[in-house]
């Protein structure tokens, strides 16, 4: 736990949070719920068709990037990312362009057909769109969501080489709302007994949605952070959510915040005095060093790698030179970093 007031540090076990909380505080969930929009199989060198392919995951974003395959062979993935006409993915018409990853994606030629799960999706390669993004059309016999949980994987980050036990282990206890194609881990540490024994404090709970996708994991690859974009997301806050966060700012609560996504979500939506509306629509909230938090008090989040805006934003919220020193404690000390590893709450 990181005091940004003083940097004092200190060394507590999660289910020690609501010692640091209390009405009127009210505690921010993202109830995103992943989708299991990862797409592997291997081609069978017979006109672009697909049989179910394993292995390990390959490199790159959620759900990699393999090496080139040979024309005849190799295994083939795509990643769905968004439909184009759409802001969550998660529609159930056939025929629909998305965004998507593809790999590999230089043999992949525009036209190339992909049938995954014995034909159950199609998906017809389109032409690049930027930022390494291809465009695809997807297509099933009924519905694509229903299509994905039978055919799908969970697009857990390429550093977990080992398939997961229960794809829910890539699920927040309280997921609900089906759109992300990666966790917001910070809220994976919480379970039900924890959630309702900060309820019995009095501290309220409420949740936002935002659908994590490549904005939030895409890697700032140029030196001026001021020349990154950051891919849109799709967020939405309930008049309920709204209501009960300006009502314990009111009475002078805290807004804690789990994970870096509902900070983003909450400051898409804040006003100049220090409240939040309810609204919905897409976000490409970049956050740096000097930004003016209106309405975050303190944030639980994971511990992020080097140049990505994760790391930027805690180093806005807490300074960047207490969040480096924080940072090196915790490696002193072997904390496990990234997606499944430890927390910290900036207070």
């Amino acid at each position: 736990m990181l005091h940004r007031g003083t940097g004092v540090v200190e060394h507590r076990v999660f289910r020690d949070l609501g010692a640091y909380l209390g009405p009127p505080d009210v505690l921010v969930l993202n109830d995103t719920r992943v989708l299991p929009v990862r797409l592997r199989g291997r081609r069978s060198g017979s006109g672009g068709r697909l049989e179910a392919a394993g292995g390990p995951a390959p490199d790159g974003a959620p759900g990699g990037a393999g090496g080139p395959a040979p024309d005849g062979g190799g295994e083939v993935e795509v990643l769905l990312l968004r439909p184009v006409a759409g802001p969550s993915p998660a529609p159930a018409g056939a025929g629909d362009t998305w965004e998507a990853l593809v790999r590999p994606g230089r043999r992949l030629r525009p036209g190339t057909r992909l049938a995954f799960g014995d034909g159950a999706i199609e998906v017809t390669v389109g032409p690049p769109a930027e930022r390494g993004v291809r465009l695809v059309t997807v297509r099933c016999a009924g519905d694509l969501r229903a299509a994905l949980e039978r055919v799908g994987e969970m697009p857990v980050p390429p550093y977990i080489e080992r398939p997961l036990d229960d794809p829910n282990d890539y699920q927040t206890v309280y997921a609900e709302r089906p759109g992300a194609i990666a966790a917001p881990t910070a809220g994976l540490h919480l379970t039900p007994a924890l959630l309702d024994a900060i309820r019995g404090q009095g501290v309220r709970v409420v949740f936002v949605t935002l659908h994590v996708g490549l904005g939030t994991f895409r890697g700032v690859e140029v030196e001026d952070v001021t020349r990154h974009r950051m891919d849109a997301e799709s967020y939405e806050v309930s008049d309920e959510t709204a209501a009960v966060i300006n009502g314990a700012r009111a009475q002078r609560g805290r807004v804690v915040a789990v994970g870096t996504t509902v900070v983003r979500t909450l400051e898409t939506v804040a006003t100049d005095e220090g409240t939040v509306t309810a609204g919905s629509g897409p976000t490409e909230l970049f956050i740096t060093p000097g930004f003016r938090f209106r309405v975050t008090d303190a944030l639980v989040t994971n511990f992020h790698l080097p140049r990505t805006t994760l790391l930027m934003l805690v180093s806005a919220f807490a300074g960047r030179e207490r969040i480096l020193a924080a940072y090196a404690e915790a490696i002193r000390l072997r904390y496990r970093f990234y997606s499944f590893g430890d927390a910290m709450l900036i207070l």
